[in-house]
């Protein structure tokens, strides 16, 4: 990946972090979801947004829903503080990342605890 989009990568989940964080006042979005990734086509144009909270499967698509339904909202304060010029179009995905990390680390304790129970030979 090219530098100048690892950077803006960087510097788009940091603004949208930003916005979530102090701007918006949704009750339909958790006040820990947080922005794990962006990824940047190599035009710039497209912009896939990961974020992650722990919570529900229904909160979770209801928090996708509103987040895609105020992207032009998200365009607009990202056009205040970055110097693009075009402003990528977004589309928020769940990053379920955390929750697969959390299932092998539960399958490697599992394996752990069977070993341990199996007598030496």
């Amino acid at each position: 990946m090219p530098h100048r989009i690892e950077k803006l990568n960087h510097q788009i989940r940091r603004e949208l972090s930003e916005i979530l964080q102090h701007q918006v006042k949704d009750p339909r979005l958790g006040s820990l979801l947080s922005v794990t990734e962006v990824t940047l086509s190599s035009d710039l144009r497209h912009a896939k947004v990961f974020v992650s909270c722990i919570c529900t499967e229904e909160e979770q698509q209801e928090m996708l829903k509103t987040l895609n339904g105020a992207m032009h909202f998200f365009r607009k304060e990202l056009t205040k503080s970055l110097r693009l010029r075009y402003i990528p179009e977004l589309s928020f995905h769940w990053d379920d990342s955390i929750a697969r990390a959390d299932r092998l680390m539960q399958l490697l304790d599992q394996v752990s605890a069977e070993e341990k129970t199996i007598p030496p030979q």
